[in-house]
């Protein structure tokens, strides 16, 4: 709601501002601090004690379940591991490189169009098209900047990205038949399918649309920032392996209470994306609204598990 009223510089100031007194905070008052920029974010309390809604298990989940394994699986190099030991080398988009620095990066090197992502973070990245021009000395300070950011500190406590290693790859350039990436989004708790979000125009305007697993318009809008409830859905059309990108998802994402799992589908052949586990930091807006409660009783919460010092 905040967000809603402050033009876009007042924003980045007040995202800076939290982000720097977030880093300084003592770990016993992340709960708090937590409580805060939810119900500055949605004008809402958010029930920790006794979460009922969607939105409010996904900051249990964050505080409570930020497991080391969720931030390798979130850490966009050490998942291709996983992603290959469960189900192969030939899931994941082909890698051009990865570094520890931006300085190390010869951009001479790489080729005509590629991807540069930050592999500890959310929506870091440098998409670069075939043709281009690259301004490389921003490129390498918008990367440098990116490695020494903490994405658990910037808004909403995701803290499992604390284990993930700052880096940075390349990975290769992916186009589909649309001319762009479609992108196929499954949400899944303890590897169940619930729903999935599909977006498409990344390079140009971006849609989404919510789907049930039969891949039928679903009765909410997950994020209704974006998915405007337009009747998109035939231009959105089903995955040719939906069924195996649904068998993967349960595989990947069984052991988690709540997990989604992207995919990319291209010249025949199925890639995993990423894997996200606080999509849209826990705080997507339902629509008809009362779908937050609708979708939340569906999520069974795990143990609490304690995270650097957070008092249980």
């Amino acid at each position: 709601m905040v967000q809603a009223i402050l033009p876009d510089a007042a924003q980045s100031w007040v995202r800076d501002a939290v982000y720097r007194r977030n880093c300084r905070l003592d770990p016993r008052h992340y709960r708090a601090a937590l409580e805060r920029w939810y119900r500055l974010s949605t004008g809402q309390t958010c029930d920790l004690d006794h979460p009922q809604t969607f939105t409010e298990k996904a900051q249990w989940l964050k505080l409570y379940d930020s497991t080391p394994i969720k931030g390798r699986l979130a850490d966009k190099y050490l998942m291709r591991e996983f992603v290959a030991q469960q189900i192969g080398e030939e899931y994941l988009v082909p890698l051009v490189g990865v570094w520890d620095s931006a300085d190390d990066i010869d951009f001479d090197a790489l080729p005509d169009r590629y991807v540069l992502k930050a592999t500890h973070g959310s929506r870091w990245n440098l998409v670069v098209p075939e043709g281009r021009a690259l301004n490389v000395a921003s490129a390498r300070r918008q990367l440098t900047d990116w490695l020494g950011r903490r994405m658990a500190m910037t808004g909403g406590f995701e803290l499992h990205y604390e284990f993930c290693e700052p880096r940075i790859v390349c990975e290769q350039f992916l186009q589909d038949d649309s001319g762009g990436l479609r992108d196929y989004k499954f949400m899944a708790f303890n590897g169940q399918v619930q729903f999935a979000i599909t977006v498409d125009g990344r390079f140009t305007e971006e849609r989404m649309v919510t789907v049930l697993p039969d891949w039928s318009r679903a009765p909410f809008r997950y994020n209704a920032h974006y998915d405007r409830g337009e009747d998109a859905a035939a231009d959105l059309s089903r995955p040719q392996h939906l069924e195996e990108m649904l068998e993967i998802t349960t595989q990947l994402a069984r052991d988690f209470a709540l997990a989604r799992v992207d995919f990319y589908e291209v010249a025949g052949r199925v890639y995993v994306g990423e894997i996200t586990f606080t999509s849209s930091n826990g705080l997507p807006r339902f629509a008809p609204a009362h779908y937050d409660a609708v979708v939340g009783s569906q999520l069974s919460l795990p143990d609490k598990k304690p995270f650097k010092g957070v008092m249980l």
